[in-house]
């Protein structure tokens, strides 16, 4: 018989969305699994704003507040291993074209109805370059149509996200700069949810049922059941038998494609912290 630690890991796709990705992971341990999760949910890299500078609010939020919901826009960066560079990675003195991207939002309530302040408001314009500058990089022809934009600012079926909202007579004026990180801050991250699931019977005895009447009722099998045979009542417990199918969920936030968040895995060692 072959051994388990001889067969190659296996992926087998069920369900492709715009957002997220349903895979089984077979062949693998449950660290391997774990590991997986970890990276695509940390050390992918995305754009996201990172510095703001507000020349006015008049609102009722303070800077700060507002600071740190621009800052949790995810923004469009397909690409970005290729499109950006690190800012510690360019010889730039204070961000330049090739490290950064500028977005603005200038927007002000003339009337008496309450106006929504979103991401849609945000536009990206050019970064203004230092006199001088020769560099030769080709990370700018390498960026989408909307790289760097807030997501769903192209969709309208995508709602934008609210940032605050104005009343008649008040403004806001901001700029933001928005570079290429990870692990720094959440808001790098391109995942909102990664889960896997193992041993949906419970053979392995991993989790402990509580309950008040009846397990069945008050712990429902999940639809991965169906992939895995039912236990026996006259079955022996193995107290050797390890995990080594997981069943994945992969949702992203729309800042990378699902696909794009799984196979960028290969390209980086796994997480071991």
């Amino acid at each position: 018989m072959q051994a388990q630690e001889d067969v190659e890991p296996t992926v087998r796709i069920r369900e492709v969305k715009k957002d997220r990705v349903n895979f089984v992971l077979g062949n693998v341990d449950l660290a391997f699994a774990n590991s997986l999760r970890r990276v695509m949910m940390a050390d992918i890299p995305t754009v996201a704003i990172d510095m703001v500078e507000i020349e006015t609010n008049t609102t009722v939020l303070p800077d700060e507040f507002i600071a740190h919901r621009l800052g949790m826009i995810p923004l469009v960066s397909a690409n970005c291993d290729e499109a950006i560079r690190y800012t510690r990675d360019c010889i730039c003195l204070a961000g330049c074209s090739f490290c950064s991207m500028m977005l603005e939002l200038k927007v002000a309530c003339d009337d008496d109805n309450t106006m929504e302040v979103t991401s849609a408001h945000l536009e990206v314009v050019p970064f203004p370059e230092e006199e001088g500058s020769q560099d030769p990089g080709e990370e700018l022809s390498k960026r989408g149509e909307w790289f760097g934009h807030p997501v769903g600012k192209n969709d309208p079926n995508v709602p934008p996200v609210l940032i605050t909202k104005i009343r008649k007579g008040q403004e806001l004026k901001i700029r933001c700069i928005a570079k290429k990180a990870a692990k720094e801050h959440a808001k790098f991250s391109p995942c909102s949810a990664i889960s896997f699931e193992y041993d949906p019977y419970n053979k392995l005895r991993h989790t402990t049922w509580w309950y008040e009447t009846n397990v069945e009722d008050e712990w429902p099998l999940s639809e991965n059941a169906k992939e895995e045979e039912a236990p026996r009542d006259d079955e022996p417990f193995d107290f050797n038998a390890k995990p080594n199918k997981f069943y994945f969920e992969v949702e992203t936030d729309g800042s990378l494609g699902p696909q794009e968040v799984v196979m960028k895995v290969r390209l980086r060692p796994a997480c071991c912290s």
